[in-house]
């Protein structure tokens, strides 16, 4: 799997123009055969900041992604909407996803009884 962290920082005044080009790029990059996930998280502290989490199947699966007409699109608008270059984080590691966090399981309340246990 590759994985992708992107920090982007945009400019204020162009913030309705993103937020439509980050869902629909989202939706177009979440219907690839070799997308695991793909998401725009907004910081808690910055309304300007968005990191883009990103997970490939494989470095096959994100050349494919690189070669969109989408993709072409997002890296042609993208200059015109942030403030600064963005940042990334690029990882090819054996993982196939997300796993089961063991520090956090979900505690209810009595009456619904014990938190299932992950496998």
């Amino acid at each position: 799997m590759i994985l992708i962290n992107i920090k982007i920082q945009i400019r204020p005044e162009k913030m309705d123009q993103w937020l439509a080009l980050a869902d629909s790029y989202a939706r177009d990059v979440n219907s690839e055969d070799g997308c695991l996930f793909f998401q725009f998280a907004r910081s808690l502290t910055d309304d300007n900041e968005f990191v883009c989490i990103e997970g490939f199947k494989d470095a096959e699966a994100g050349a494919r992604h690189v070669k969109q007409p989408y993709v072409t699109k997002f890296f042609d608008t993208v200059p015109d909407l942030v403030a600064t270059q963005p940042k990334i984080i690029y990882i090819d590691t054996p993982h196939e996803g997300f796993g089961p966090m063991g520090e956090i399981q979900p505690r209810l309340p009595a009456k619904y009884g014990p938190p299932p246990q992950l496998s």
